[in-house]
């Protein structure tokens, strides 16, 4: 029988520390790590406190060297910036970790723990931990700077819309700090409404060191004079090349383009902002000139042959001829007979908005050449429902800013239950308008105030935002014994 004799096992043996003698394993340095920390600091040259700016208006950080950034407590973009401050300071070691300590938030101060390892007498790696704070002081960023001089702008939208009915020029001015954001306005408006725009600017100051240029800009927005509801009289060529539709329309919607009716034929049409302003025209009347009639009698036209090269006809309106008479003259036998795209909506004794052309007095250039025969005697343009029975049945509303209201008869008052109107009458218009349900309405349902207004289904609204919270309490302390 032979034996096998196992492999001798070797283990490394111990050293002395040369400073401190204590049993070490062996190292270059041939020191332990107390001794070498005695030694040598690898912290050295790194800063230990730093100061950041901080702007309170729009709690941006700076990033030198005239960067300001936007950074939450403990995040990433912080620590980023943090670490650049440490940069220039750290080239000789070599950064293993880095995290935030936890400060008071109102301490104004950043605490963050770093890790860094640097090689050190003769190829020894030595590690060690230490914190940084840094300062935040206070420092106004330039873009706030500029809001406060109150008068400083870079760029401006002078938006326009010309009303012929009273010859002025209404519009507002917008004004911005840089012209990048000014162009973001008029790509807005060219999307939204048709309009022209005119650009210049203004040479304020120029560096001739540095070759810069200092300018003020200026964009003109002119926006059609066209609304909805208006009455308007094109062209002939227009009409021509819109599918021989009737001169005299009905303006139904204002959107990237204009949406016009024929009441005639229901002929309908869409003019962009380019052939606007090739072939302009005008409203015809102001909408304050709307006047009331009552329908007397209606005949719907079921079979309405067009003309050849005919456009598109509306199938959401249908067209008939109808009887109404003034209701200011109801003491009179006067009636005025018409056609309108309203036939799905009047019934004998509806009230309804339109405009009077027999009895008014009207300067336009195309409406003066036209054949009498053809201009009509009136022109409706909607029905006409009972405001404060909407108003009482409406439960949803709008989130709007804090404002003060003066009463039902101001014209702002009067403006803004037109457009809650238009809303309610308008599917594609509140499409893209958030609406909410009113919880402090009930609606009630009676046979008796029911007279056809259009409404919003309860599909369409949206549920308020509450802060009542599992307590019970408005805001109420979430804590429970």
């Amino acid at each position: 029988m032979e034996y096998m004799q196992a492999p001798a096992s070797s283990s490394q043996g111990n050293i002395l520390c040369c400073t401190c003698g204590v049993p070490i394993a062996p190292n270059p340095a041939n020191m332990c790590v107390a001794c070498l920390r005695t030694q040598v600091d690898i912290s050295e040259g790194i800063p230990k406190q730093v100061t950041v700016h901080f702007c309170k208006q729009c709690e941006r950080y700076l990033q030198p060297p005239a960067t300001w950034v936007q950074c939450a407590l403990e995040s990433r973009e912080l620590l980023a910036l943090c670490l650049k401050k440490l940069k220039s300071s750290m080239s000789k070691v070599r950064l293993i970790d880095a995290g935030f300590l936890w400060t008071e938030p109102h301490s104004k101060r950043i605490k963050m723990k770093l890790t860094i390892q640097k090689e050190v007498m003769n190829g020894a790696i030595l590690q060690q931990v230490f914190v940084v704070e840094f300062v935040i002081q206070s420092q106004m960023c330039d873009d706030c700077h500029r809001v406060e001089a109150k008068d400083f702008w870079k760029a401006v939208v002078q938006v326009r819309q010309k009303v012929t009915f009273i010859e002025v020029d209404e519009g507002i001015d917008f004004y911005y700090g840089s012209k990048q954001h000014a162009q973001k306005m008029v790509d807005f408006l060219q999307c939204t409404v048709p309009c022209r725009s005119k650009a210049s600017q203004r040479l304020i100051s120029h560096d001739i060191h540095s070759n810069t240029y200092n300018y003020k800009s200026t964009f003109s927005m002119e926006i059609v004079p066209v609304c909805k509801d208006n009455v308007v009289c094109l062209s002939p060529r227009l009409a021509q090349s819109l599918g021989n539709m009737g001169q005299v329309c009905v303006c139904i919607r204002v959107t990237s383009t204009i949406h016009l009716i024929d009441p005639r034929t229901l002929q309908i049409a869409e003019v962009d902002g380019n052939t606007y302003w090739r072939n302009p025209f005008n409203g015809l009347f102001n909408p304050s000139q709307l006047e009331e009639f009552i329908v007397m009698d209606t005949d719907i036209i079921r079979d309405q042959k067009l003309g050849a090269g005919a456009g598109m006809r509306s199938n959401k309106h249908t067209l008939a001829e109808v009887w109404v008479q003034k209701t200011s003259e109801m003491n009179t036998s006067q009636q005025y007979h018409c056609r309108t795209f309203l036939g799905h909506l009047l019934n004998i004794g509806d009230l309804v908005l339109g405009f009077d052309f027999a009895n008014s007095n009207i300067n336009d250039e195309y409406l003066n050449k036209m054949n009498p025969h053809h201009v009509p005697d009136v022109v409706l343009i909607k029905k006409s429902y009972d405001r404060s029975r909407r108003v009482k049945r409406r439960n949803w509303k709008l989130q709007e800013m804090a404002r003060d209201r003066e009463g039902m008869d101001t014209d702002d008052e009067r403006q803004y239950q037109d457009f809650l109107e238009d809303l309610e009458e308008d599917e594609a218009l509140r499409k893209n308008v958030n609406i909410f349900r009113d919880a402090s309405k009930i609606p009630v349902e009676s046979d008796t105030d029911d007279d056809g207004a259009p409404r919003v289904s309860l599909a369409e609204m949206l549920e308020e935002l509450s802060l009542t919270d599992a307590t019970g309490g408005e805001g109420a302390d979430m804590m429970t014994d």
